[in-house]
């Protein structure tokens, strides 16, 4: 992960991205998981976004089984995962600051996520998502208006 992290260029979009509630919904069984993917491939397409899993799958699977799940057209974009869990006041948003401090110049975030409750209230850099559904038209919207596309 650590020379992923040196060839970055300095202005990338990092996406950091949870599974349950977003690739699929959370009451998905085995075969309905990664259902929402391909609404991601497509948010994505074009741009230069790299992703980091803040999933928690991150602590039960080793990183190249997770990206592995994922269509041959996102797998380059994973630059690692979150570290350790964090505790306490908004876990998650915690975990990608950690990350986001040892990317040097990153200048813009994002994360996919349906657990409001683990980042601060009014996040801009939180694109929240229904866990009943998963990715949907409006966090696609709002993913391409933080890539700069209207």
């Amino acid at each position: 992960m650590q020379r992923a992290l040196q060839n970055l260029p300095a202005m990338t979009h990092i996406l950091f991205l949870d599974f349950d509630g977003v690739l699929h919904p959370t009451s998905s069984s085995p075969d309905g998981y990664f259902c929402r993917v391909d609404h991601l491939d497509g948010a994505l397409d074009g741009s230069a976004c790299k992703l980091v899993i803040s999933s928690s799958w991150r602590h039960h699977h080793e990183l190249s089984a997770l990206i592995a799940r994922f269509p041959a057209s996102l797998r380059g974009r994973f630059i690692g995962a979150t570290g350790p869990p964090c505790f306490g006041r908004w876990p998650r948003y915690q975990e990608v600051l950690a990350f986001v401090r040892k990317v040097p110049d990153c200048t813009s975030w994002g994360a996919l996520d349906d657990s409001r409750n683990e980042f601060p209230v009014d996040c801009p850099e939180l694109i929240a998502c229904d866990p009943n559904v998963g990715l949907d038209t409006p966090q696609i919207e709002a993913l391409q208006l933080w890539l700069g596309r209207h």
